[in-house]
């Protein structure tokens, strides 16, 4: 077989990306993040459908005014890993937070919620252990199971009765069913009460990652456990601060064993350099918000409601969802570029989401709604979508 030439081979693969539709490129954004957003290049600006800023804190003045002041009080970094000297009063004070916020006995903090989902699985489960994953996880989820060695078992998209057959089925050791809360790419919600009731039944963990429902669902934003009211030594949450809360990292919560376990085993914790103390004050101040912030939530859902009720589409797909994430499911990924170049030229900043993050064949946009958002910035939105979907693609 004959040698490539690397460089060669990486070109071809490009090509490849862009006759299939799927290369991509980003945008640069010279404005804080808002709904009213302006892109480098562009005159114009754009209202931004695709930030995770559920309830619009990102700019919030306030959670800046904590950031600045946590800077002028702790300088601008850690110096060393949180098991060395990096580990601050503001982290331990946020941690103390974020474990009584989601009703947990004790708390971690991570630097994203990246590392997190890879640091909680290899920790817990190894060789000859079994991880159940729904198939439409989130990416960290799935290299998470992947790093930790287990036999990675995948069920149907929210399939309980095909993530009870396989939890039958084996004989490992130490079972982990893991799970999006509020996926991602489809904004449903994971059917935590009965995922929750097998894992206690095959003597299973349960890891929920929460990042789309942390903030924005249950009571006061605590979360998809508190939406659903369960509780369990069984439940490892986890939850991302860098959409509703606005600023940036994760946390993990649960048993406080579970917590110091983790602490002592997690690679993606010990062996990386603590998060700024600033970050921690602005997280803080971002926690007062959030458990404030019943006017924006309210808000946030007469959006969604007034969206699912305006949008009547004959050809794409709005998935069905209650929460801010409202895909539009177009299916052929040149249609999804096309329509979302034409929602941009509308003024409208819409993403085209294609494989491999969603499966193929099912190209879609990922509308996302914010307490920032107007009425009438959804009301344009809405109408130009029925517009564009009557033309021929």
């Amino acid at each position: 077989m004959p040698e490539l030439d690397p460089l060669e081979e990486l070109q071809q693969g490009l090509a490849d990306l862009d006759a299939a539709g799927l290369r991509r490129h980003r945008r640069v954004v010279t404005t804080p993040c808002q709904p009213e957003t302006r892109l480098a290049g562009r005159d114009s600006p754009v209202i931004a459908f695709c930030s995770n800023d559920y309830l619009g804190l990102a700019a919030e003045p306030a959670i800046a005014a904590a950031l600045r002041a946590g800077s002028e009080r702790w300088g601008s970094g850690a110096g060393a890993s949180h098991l060395v000297s990096g580990h601050y009063a503001p982290h331990e004070a946020l941690e103390a937070r974020l474990a009584a916020f989601v009703g947990m006995d004790d708390a971690l903090y991570f630097s994203t919620g990246y590392m997190a989902n890879i640091g909680v699985m290899p920790a817990l489960v190894g060789r000859g252990d079994a991880i159940f994953a729904d198939r439409v996880n989130h990416a960290s989820l799935v290299d998470g199971a992947l790093l930790s060695r287990a036999e990675l078992i995948r069920y149907a998209h929210c399939d309980l009765a095909a993530l009870e057959s396989r939890l039958q089925a084996s004989r490992a050791p130490r079972k982990l069913i893991v799970t999006d809360g509020v996926f991602s790419m489809d904004g449903d919600i994971a059917p935590l009460r009965e995922m929750l009731a097998l894992a206690e039944r095959h003597k299973a963990w349960l890891l929920v990652d929460d990042a789309h429902g942390f903030g924005v669902l249950g009571p006061q934003g605590r979360g998809c456990l508190a939406h659903f009211g369960i509780q369990s030594p069984r439940l490892i949450y986890m939850g991302t601060l860098g959409k509703a809360a606005g600023v940036t990292g994760a946390f993990v919560a649960g048993q406080r064993e579970v917590i110091d376990w983790l602490l002592n085993r997690s690679r993606s914790y010990i062996f990386t350099t603590g998060a700024p103390p600033l970050i921690a004050e602005g997280l803080l101040a971002a926690l007062d918000m959030i458990e404030q912030g019943d006017a924006r939530r309210s808000h946030l859902l007469h959006l969604i409601t007034r969206f699912k009720a305006a949008l009547h589409l004959t050809r794409w797909q709005r998935l069905p969802s209650d929460t801010p994430i409202q895909p539009i499911v177009i299916g052929d990924n040149h249609e999804a570029l096309a329509v979302s170049r034409a929602l941009d030229e509308a003024g409208l900043w819409v993403p085209a989401i294609r494989p491999p993050t969603v499966p193929k064949g099912s190209a879609r946009l990922r509308i996302v709604l914010s307490a920032a958002h107007t009425e009438a910035q959804v009301a344009h939105l809405v109408t130009t979508l029925m517009k564009l979907e009557r033309r021929q693609p």
